[in-house]
C-alpha cells in the first residue's frame, strides 16, 4: 500500500478496488450483516419481481451472492445476475450468472443494496480561514491533513459547508455512477443505503469503517470497509428517483413484523416457530435506528408503481 498522503477520494479507491483492495479479498458477511443476510428480504423482492413481471433480477454488489441464492426458488423462470467484482462463490449455483461488471441492457429489476456508500468521493473540509481545502489521508494510519483549496458547484449547490471544521463527501462520483446504471435500464432500479438529505446532512462527514462485526479506526489500507453515507437527495435528482424509507418500502411489499398468535404454538409447533423467525427478521429489517432507516432510491421506467409515494 502506498505510503503518504494521498487524497481520500485516492486512497479509497486503492482500499476497497485494488488487487488487494477489500472487497477483492473479503465477503461483507464476514464482517457485517445487512438486508441481504435475511430471507425475508429475499421474499420481499421476490414480491416485487411478481408485481412489475420483471424477466431480470441483477444483484449490483452481489457480495456472497446471498440475495440471489435466496431468491432463486421464489422466482421460477427469472434470469438472476451478480455483478461483483470478487470471483463467484462456491455457493452460488450455474443457474445464476455472475459477472464483474453491470450488463449493457437490465431487462427487469436493478438491485444495488449498500453499493452507492462505498464509491469513493472527495472529502474536503472547511478551514479556519473560511477557505474549502481537500483532505488528505495516509493509507496506512488513517492521519488526516488537509491539502489545496477545493472549488465545487455540487459542494455549493448540495452540502455548503459554514462553520470551520465542517466536513463533506463529495456526492458526484454517486450521482454520475447510479445515473448510469439507471440508464440501462428498462424496468426498476432501487439503490437502497444509509444516507442523508439537505435538512440532515452530518456536520462532520460520515466516514466509517468495519471490519469482523463491528465499527474500527478508519484507516484505508484495504483491511477493512470505507463507507460513507450517501447524499440521496441528489442522486435521486439526477435520476427521478422516489426517496422511501425501508420500512415503508417493505410494508408496501408485505412484510409484516406481527408475532404470530400463541395458540399457534400449541396446534403447529413448526409454523409458530417459522412465523416467529420471519417476524423477527421483519422487525429487524424495518426497525427505526436500523435497517429501516435505509433510503430506498426507486426508479421505475415502466411506470409499475408498485412502490409509488
Amino acid at each position: 500500500m502506498t505510503r503518504g498522503p494521498l487524497p481520500w477520494r485516492e486512497a479509497w479507491e486503492r482500499a476497497l478496488y485494488a488487487e488487494a483492495g477489500f472487497f477483492r479479498t473479503s465477503r461483507p458477511a464476514e464482517h457485517f450483516r445487512t438486508n441481504v443476510h435475511m430471507t425475508a428480504f429475499a421474499g420481499a423482492i421476490a414480491e416485487l419481481v411478481r408485481s412489475t413481471g420483471a424477466r431480470q433480477v441483477v444483484d449490483l454488489a452481489a457480495g456472497g451472492g446471498e440475495l440471489l441464492i435466496a431468491l432463486d426458488p421464489l422466482v421460477d423462470g427469472v434470469e438472476l445476475t451478480g455483478v461483483e467484482l470478487a470471483p463467484r462463490p462456491d455457493a452460488v449455483p450455474a443457474s445464476i450468472g455472475w459477472q464483474p461488471d453491470l450488463p449493457d441492457h437490465v431487462d427487469g429489476l436493478l438491485i444495488a443494496n449498500e453499493w452507492l456508500d462505498n464509491i469513493p468521493c472527495d472529502v474536503v473540509e472547511l478551514d479556519g480561514e473560511g477557505v474549502v481545502r481537500e483532505v488528505l489521508v495516509d493509507p496506512g494510519t488513517g492521519e488526516e491533513t488537509l491539502g489545496e483549496a477545493y472549488d465545487s458547484a455540487w459542494l455549493r449547490d448540495w452540502w455548503p459547508l459554514h462553520e470551520p471544521g465542517d466536513r463533506a463527501e463529495i456526492g458526484e462520483t454517486r450521482d454520475a455512477a447510479w445515473t448510469d446504471a439507471v440508464s440501462r435500464v428498462r424496468g426498476t432500479a432501487i439503490a437502497i443505503d444509509y444516507g442523508h438529505t439537505r435538512g440532515d446532512r452530518p456536520p462532520f462527514g460520515s466516514l466509517r469503517s468495519y471490519a469482523d462485526g463491528r465499527e474500527v479506526d478508519v484507516v484505508p489500507d484495504g483491511s477493512r470497509d470505507v463507507t460513507a453515507h450517501v447524499a440521496v437527495d441528489s442522486v435521486a435528482a439526477l435520476t427521478g428517483a422516489s426517496l422511501i424509507r425501508q420500512r415503508d418500502a417493505l410494508a408496501r411489499l408485505g412484510l409484516d413484523g406481527t408475532r404470530p398468535p400463541l395458540e399457534l404454538a400449541h396446534s403447529d409447533p413448526g409454523a409458530y416457530l417459522r412465523g416467529l423467525s420471519a417476524a423477527g427478521e421483519a422487525g429487524e429489517l424495518m426497525a427505526d435506528g436500523g435497517l429501516g432507516d435505509f433510503w430506498w432510491l426507486v426508479t421505475d421506467t415502466l411506470g409499475h408503481g408498485t412502490l409509488a409515494t
